[in-house]
Order: structure tokens, then sequence, then C-alpha cells
């Protein structure tokens, strides 16, 4: 048996699974300005903590100018939590801001428990979620990043023996590092990476060659992106009513009604203040948006904060480079809906009211696929010779073979045709 402290509290727990240790925490934020929303902000939070396992028992915002450049909160608010901490049987508080070293050392010191911030809940997740060699490669260089900057201040509290939010991933035994070795793995990861983003520019390479056009999905954290790729591709992606359920990218083929295929990529969702760690480390996966041909931006159209959701969604694919594509919108997720209203976004090509989950809307959406591979195509006419026959199956497989009449010399095809394919094949 092993002790474990929480704050005031001591509990006695078997040290068998790390991972299994209940976590009882409350949320801080500070209201810094009249446009930030710091409560939508905290509820979002309890989201993360839930996903990560941890279970939320109060709820405290600070109105202030800026954030206490030492401790997070001003003094009253740190007597006012700890107070809660006692009274609420909590084991440890997560701030809804990534806190610099000296602050979540100073808070942690004051508060005498486990101190946690946005970014290494949101790290801890991606931890427990990546699946692939890229994902875990991606998840353990941007948690090195993170904890060696905090080294001093967190050595302590972190070696601790428990489970928990904050020990998935490289865990323990990177902590116990000196800095000097935790620079040297952090280039083995970063040459790892490297390996990995040139083989997914051979693939994007390859999509090019074959003349495929490429959709990238995106949109905030649990808006339904995976479950639109399993319905229209059938595709096996895990689906959850969680945040990041997935994050490793998937790609499949779509059959549209024409015959005609499109690639639909699955990308990694968004969230308001992303750690920067994550989006560097994550670059190669997220920079599918940037490399595709058009966007597909799923909306969850049953969340009271879809307008939030969407500014912080095109913040990121601006900020990616990716923010000049064509949009296509599906605002899902509307079988939730008890009434139907009109759904704008200015910044789309197309807009349709979609459920993933039901179908509802997706023979339209396929539709605007068409049109979409249309824009790229020209329309031609023209007999092809027996011999040549092989090249109506190249127009079947990359463009739109409209008729195909048999004749004396030839066939007789009239036919929508990618650029390329014109150019190159035809």
């Amino acid at each position: 048996m092993a002790l474990a402290q929480g704050c005031g509290r001591l509990r006695f727990m078997e040290l068998y699974d790390l991972k299994e240790q209940q976590e009882y925490v409350i949320l801080i934020g500070v209201q810094s300005g009249e446009n930030e929303d710091a409560w939508e902000s905290l509820l979002e939070l309890e989201e993360l903590a839930a996903t990560a396992g941890a279970h939320t028992v109060g709820k405290v915002i600070q109105n202030r100018e800026a954030v206490h450049p030492g401790t997070y909160i001003g003094t009253g608010k740190i007597q006012e939590v700890r107070q809660m901490l006692a009274a609420l049987d909590a084991t440890g508080v997560i701030c809804d801001d990534e806190l610099s070293p000296a602050q979540m050392n100073n808070l942690q010191r004051e508060l005498d428990c486990k101190v946690m911030d946005r970014t290494l809940l949101i790290l801890d997740i991606f931890a427990a979620r990546a699946t692939s060699s890229e994902g875990k490669i991606q998840v353990e260089l941007a948690q090195l990043k993170y904890r060696a900057a905090r080294l001093t201040g967190l050595g302590n509290s972190l070696s601790r023996l428990g489970g928990g939010i904050g020990t998935r991933g490289p865990g323990e035994k990177k902590l116990e590092m000196d800095r000097r070795l935790i620079r040297t793995r952090i280039s083995q990861l970063k040459q790892e990476l490297s390996e990995v983003h040139r083989h997914r520019e051979l693939l994007r390479t390859g999509r090019k060659k074959g003349r495929r056009r490429v959709g990238a999905i995106v949109g905030y954290t649990n808006a339904g992106k995976s479950t639109l790729l399993n319905t229209l591709t059938s595709a096996g992606v895990l689906a959850e009513d969680k945040l990041f359920a997935t994050l490793d990218p998937t790609t499949r083929a779509l059959v549209l009604d024409d015959g005609q295929q499109v690639l639909l990529t699955d990308t990694v969702g968004f969230i308001r203040k992303l750690p920067h760690h994550l989006v560097e480390a994550f670059k190669s996966t997220l920079e599918e948006a940037k490399y595709a041909d058009f966007i597909v931006h799923v909306v969850d159209a049953s969340n009271e904060e879809m307008d939030t959701q969407m500014h912080i969604v095109y913040q990121i694919l601006d900020e990616l480079g990716a923010g000049d594509k064509t949009v296509v919108t599906l605002f899902n997720k509307q079988d939730k809906l008890s009434e139907r209203v009109h759904m704008r976004d200015f910044r789309a090509d197309y807009t349709i009211a979609a459920s993933a989950r039901t179908g509802e809307g997706l023979e339209e959406f396929k539709e605007v696929l068409e049109k979409i591979l249309a824009e790229g195509q020209i329309y031609i006419e023209r007999l092809f010779p027996y011999g040549q026959a092989g090249k109506i199956q190249t127009i079947r497989g990359f463009g739109q073979l409209l008729s195909e009449e048999y004749m004396d010399d030839g066939i007789f095809v009239k036919a929508r045709v990618p650029m390329e394919i014109y150019k190159n094949v035809l």
C-alpha cells in the first residue's frame, strides 16, 4: 500500500494502474476582458477534464485586468480556492490557461495540492488517444517540450507516485531525465517526425499523380467529423460523443452518384486555446487542410457556442495557410435540434443542413461535391479509335463519362474530365 496525499485528504490506494486514480478537481478561470467569455471556456474545460477521467466538483472565475504574473489568480481568490479544496474534498485544481513555470510552482505551494493547466490536460488526453506511431511521436514531442521548461518547478510534484492527469505518455521516467537527455530525446523525435512528414508528402504526391480531388474534413472537436466519414465511406473510424475521440487522420475514397471519386481526409478536431506545442507537433497532420483541394467544415449546429467555434476553426485554418480554399459547411446534428433555424456561414461557398448520424442532407452534399469537381473540368466530345479504348477507362476513373456511342471507326464519347487528364492523357 502506498500513501497518496490530496489537498487536505489522505488516501490509501494500491498502485496497480496509474490511470485509474479518480481525481476530483476545481476549475479556475480568469475573466480578463469584455470580449472573453470565461464561463463558456470553463464549461469546455469541464468537458476536457471529464474526457481525461477527472470529476469537476467546483468552478471559480476571477475578474481582473490580466492574470496574476506570479500565481495566475490573486491572493484573495487563492484563499477562497484553498477553502473550497478542503470543503469539497478535492485532489487538485485545473487552470483554464497555460501557466508559466513560476505560476504553477507558486500556486502549487500556496494551495498544497496538484496544479494543472489547460495545456497539460489536453496533452494528457492526446497521450491517451494517440494510437498510430505518428500520433504517439507527436504527442510525446509536445509533452517533452512542455515539461522541459518546467523541470525545475514540477520535478518534485510530478515525481510522486500516483496516477491521474499528467502521468500518461512519457510519464515519470522522462521527468527523471536531466535537460540534456530531454533535448536529445526531442531531437530524436523531431527526426522521426521529419521522416513521417516526408512519407506524408509522398502520399500527397501520389494523390496528385492520381488526379483525384482531395477534401479535408475539419471542424471543432466533437462536431461529428468521424461520424460523417463513417457514414459516407464506411471508414470504421472511432466516433464517440467526447472531445478528441480521434487524433490520427484517416483518408477514404467516396464514390459519387455519377461514378466520380473524391478522397476525404478526417483531421484532428480544433479547440479554443489550442496549445502551441500541439499545433507545432501536429503540423504535418493539420497540413492536410492546407494541401487539400477543398474544405469540408463540419459544425455542431446543436451547440450554443456554434458561432464561436466556427470563428476558431477559421482562425486556425488561416494560420495554417488554408483560408483560401473552397469551403462546404455542413451544419451537422440537425437531429438534435427541436426546431429548424436558418444558419449562415459567410465564409463558406456552400452550406448544407445535415445529420451525419441519420443521413439527412448527405445526398445534397454529394451533389455539391459533383459541382466542385465540375469546376475543375472541361467538357469534351471526341471519337476514340478502338485501339485507344483504355482512355475511356481513365475518363471513368477521374472524370465524368456522360455518354458513349459505339461506331464503326471507334467510340464517340461525351465527358467532363479534369484539366490535368485532358492535357497529359487524352
